[in-house]
């Protein structure tokens, strides 16, 4: 008798002692993956080694697409202004597309908003290109966060969330880059050590590598400006004019642009990503040391692409390829490794893919499209084209072979083959053979048009000539360019009303 009380004893034991530990595995199990989400300003879709840019050095980035998948064809949909990364980074938080959101994210739903709702903790550090009151409303904490569109990398002015969840005023630190990194690591060892149940968003927004081009002193020479090679498609000056070409991005340097200018700002540009690689890489490493890495999906993307050279342009205004095109690399748990995909995708798809792979509901009001089945390692259904656009005067269409570009205040278009011709130098749009395929990409850029709600006048009733003297361009620095720059590249301006700032 006292046997089988003693059997029936431990039996429960046992079986609650295997019920405790199934309900803790399927506890953890349940948790959702993390999500660290890492974005750069400004840095064209070639400006790394993973996607076969041999002159740079970026590691850790390349890691990340040997364990994930890179995306060839990720484009941001344009701009309602110059400032292209302001209407970009409110496409990526809110998942719409353009002429849906503008760069206004006042009262909508962003990404890091809809995460928190799911039992995310959401944080974030870096710049924020849109309106402060969206930043608080969109994160439970914020550290060393830059509410504006640029700013000297040496003195770049930050602002905490404090307890009430509200920005505090702006107080100048050190270099940007090591600010961001560092605040991104103390946000994840504080996680790690207080051991909060809940998965994380954590949204690290460098404004590396936009200008002004001034690296870290340790970096500047990294790469010798002899070394870095002309653009395929570079040119002295832009052979028409479509909109304002002396607009800020544009003053950078001199027209026309030389070789030795343009070779000494990739250096200057590459050496800033390779800093910026080197602090992600710190990152990722404390998800690594904290055992957070295995559950943390890692997404590195960029705002838009940049000129610098290409078809003598310096800035992103403007719908050629290395100005709307962006890299995109995702990798984590479930994610298939070492994979590249050429779907066409916008950066506001990344929303609805994310919630997908973390398996939120789906959200609704968007216009982003999931592509989680591409990083499982499936086969999907896929944008068959793409539309872009800038301000109102440039408008483009792409499919996988070709890219139409219409300039209609100036009645001109551009057809390019982009198989053959991936940067964009020998215009078709007016060669007889040619003339149905800029029927069928304008039959197609129409629809785009009508289904995005755009606003643009396609037929004005008065044509500006393409013409202009670009002699009469005028090179102005403003005062975020630090003394570096003004010394290297802006040799023989006037500088009497730029304030100069030192480091």
């Amino acid at each position: 008798m006292k046997i089988n009380i003693v059997k029936s004893l431990l039996l429960v034991f046992i079986f609650s002692f295997n019920y405790s530990v199934i309900s803790q595995n399927q506890k953890i199990n349940k948790k959702k993956p993390n999500i660290l989400f890492i974005f750069s300003d400004d840095q064209r879709a070639d400006a790394l080694g993973a996607n076969g840019n041999g002159y740079i050095s970026t590691p850790n980035v390349d890691k990340l697409a040997q364990t994930g998948v890179s995306f060839k064809n990720t484009y941001v949909m344009g701009g309602n202004q110059g400032a292209i990364c302001a209407p970009s980074r409110a496409m990526l938080m809110s998942g719409k597309s353009l002429f849906h959101v503008y760069e206004k994210l006042d009262g909508v739903t962003t990404m890091p908003m809809y995460f928190n709702q799911f039992g995310y903790e959401s944080f974030g550090t870096g710049k924020w290109h849109n309106e402060p009151s969206a930043f608080e409303a969109s994160f439970d904490k914020g550290k060393n966060v830059m509410t504006m569109g640029m700013t000297d990398y040496f003195n770049a002015p930050v602002r905490d969330l404090d307890k009430n969840g509200k920005l505090t005023k702006p107080v100048k630190k050190g270099f940007s880059t090591d600010i961001f990194a560092d605040s991104a690591i103390d946000y994840l060892n504080n996680y790690a050590k207080e051991g909060t149940e809940k998965p994380f968003f954590c949204y690290v927004a460098f404004n590396a590598p936009h200008d002004p081009r001034s690296p870290r002193e340790d970096y500047i020479g990294m790469y010798k400006d002899e070394a870095m090679p002309l653009p395929g498609n570079f040119k002295g000056w832009h052979p028409f004019k479509f909109d304002n070409m002396n607009i800020r991005d544009e003053t950078l340097g001199p027209w026309p642009r030389t070789p030795e200018m343009i070779r000494a700002s990739l250096a200057d540009y590459y050496a800033l990503i390779s800093h910026m690689d080197k602090r992600i890489g710190d990152i990722i490493q404390t998800l690594k040391n904290k055992n957070l890495f295995d559950n943390t999906i890692i997404v590195f993307a960029s705002d838009n692409g940049l000129g610098i050279g290409s078809h003598g342009l310096l800035g992103k205004q403007n719908l050629y390829e290395h100005s709307t095109k962006v890299p995109l690399i995702i990798s984590g748990p479930g994610i298939t490794k070492n994979q590249k995909s050429d779907a066409l995708l916008y950066l506001f798809d990344i929303f609805p893919t994310l919630t997908d792979l973390c398996e939120l509901p789906k959200p609704t009001a968007i216009d982003g499209k999931s592509f989680t089945p591409l990083l499982k390692g499936k086969n999907m259904e896929t944008r068959k084209s793409l539309y872009t656009v800038y301000r109102n005067t440039v408008r483009a269409v792409r499919t996988n072979e070709w890219k139409l570009i219409k300039y209609p205040k100036q009645n001109y278009q551009q057809l390019f083959n982009l198989v053959k011709d991936s940067i964009e130098i020998n215009n078709l749009a007016y060669k007889p053979e040619y003339k149905d395929k800029v029927k069928e990409l304008s039959s197609l850029m129409a629809g785009w048009y009508k289904s995005t709600d755009d606003t643009a006048n396609m037929n004005p009733d008065k044509i500006l000539p393409m013409e202009y003297d670009y002699k009469k361009l005028k090179q102005r620095p403003d005062n975020k360019q630090p003394k570096y720059i003004l010394d290297k590249y802006f040799k023989g301006v006037d500088l009497s009303n730029v304030k100069k700032t030192n480091h």
